[in-house]
């Protein structure tokens, strides 16, 4: 059965079930047109500027990928705010947990940020990639009782299609544990049209399509990862500190800005933790913005 595809109306609640049911859905008109025109503009001449891959799995022999996405666009904060994902990643990611602090049990929410940004431009000739779970760079346990680490797009910049590699994908895979291997023919393409999306989490099984077309299929994928995770894309060497503080604030923090509760990434300034979004903050600022343990909560 193919994934559901819902309407960019559709509630977000009603994403975030598909989503707990089927491990992915696909949103159509996920960014508008002019978004859509926009990373078009944007990334197809450094597209058309690379080689190929060299490998058979990360790379692919006929694809070309480029990462560091809020450097190249400014398009690229349409996906990471898009109500359906943010939502997805709120209900999957952001789940409270309690741990004893002296004599008070405290609530600690972990936040999320983005760990990986890249276009894929899969051209003709290209293999399928073996189906993975992107969530192994982590060599993270599924199993009963186990959460997401991560929550992941792809929209579609080109239409995607059975025969040119749109993603495959194994419905339902996000419930399995560690010892059962996915099959290729429990796996679905995901077709879309240019400007849609797939949404799906880290436990799920899927892979880049072949590609028997004539024309290359192009999408961008981006992630929204447990802030307490080490980035698969190292942010703070994608962009340099100036091309930070160019981002919008809440994009800043998303990359990595911000400390995660009670305190994972602080940056020491005049024997103080502080949070690292101090970075960009104005020095007479500092010393109003000092992160504390997080939200104390008896149960």
């Amino acid at each position: 059965m193919p994934l559901v595809t819902l309407d960019s109306t559709a509630a977000t609640d009603e994403a975030i079930a598909v989503i707990e049911r089927d491990g992915g859905v696909i949103i159509e008109d996920f960014i508008d047109t002019p978004t859509l025109a926009g990373l078009k503009s944007d990334l197809q001449p450094l597209l058309n500027n690379l080689g190929w891959g060299d490998d058979d799995f990360f790379a692919g022999k006929k694809t070309r990928r480029l990462g560091g996405l809020f450097k190249h666009t400014q398009h690229g904060t349409a996906i990471v705010r898009q109500p359906h994902f943010r939502a997805a990643a709120d209900h999957f990611l952001a789940r409270p947990v309690y741990r004893w602090v002296g004599d008070e049990k405290v609530e600690l929410t972990p936040t999320y940020q983005v760990g990986a940004t890249q276009v894929i431009d899969i051209h003709p000739g290209e293999g399928a990639q073996p189906l993975h779970r992107d969530d192994m760079v982590w060599s993270w346990r599924h199993g009963e009782g186990e959460r997401q680490a991560r929550v992941q797009v792809m929209v579609a910049i080109t239409d995607f299609t059975a025969d040119n590699g749109g993603t495959l994908v194994v419905p339902g895979s996000h419930r399995w544990d560690d010892e059962r291997a996915p099959r290729r023919e429990d796996a679905v393409p995901t077709e879309m049209t240019a400007g849609s999306a797939i949404v799906w989490i880290g436990g799920t099984y899927h892979a880049g399509g072949t590609n028997n077309t004539q024309s290359s299929r192009t999408g961008i994928t981006v992630t929204l990862d447990l802030a307490y995770l080490r980035q698969e894309e190292n942010q703070y060497l994608a962009l340099n500190l100036d091309e930070v503080k160019a981002l919008p604030d809440d994009i800043a923090r998303l990359i990595g800005y911000e400390a995660c509760p009670p305190l994972l990434g602080w940056v020491e300034r005049d024997g103080i933790m502080r949070d690292p979004h101090m970075l960009l903050e104005d020095p007479s600022d500092l010393g109003t913005n000092q992160a504390t343990l997080g939200k104390r909560q008896a149960v």
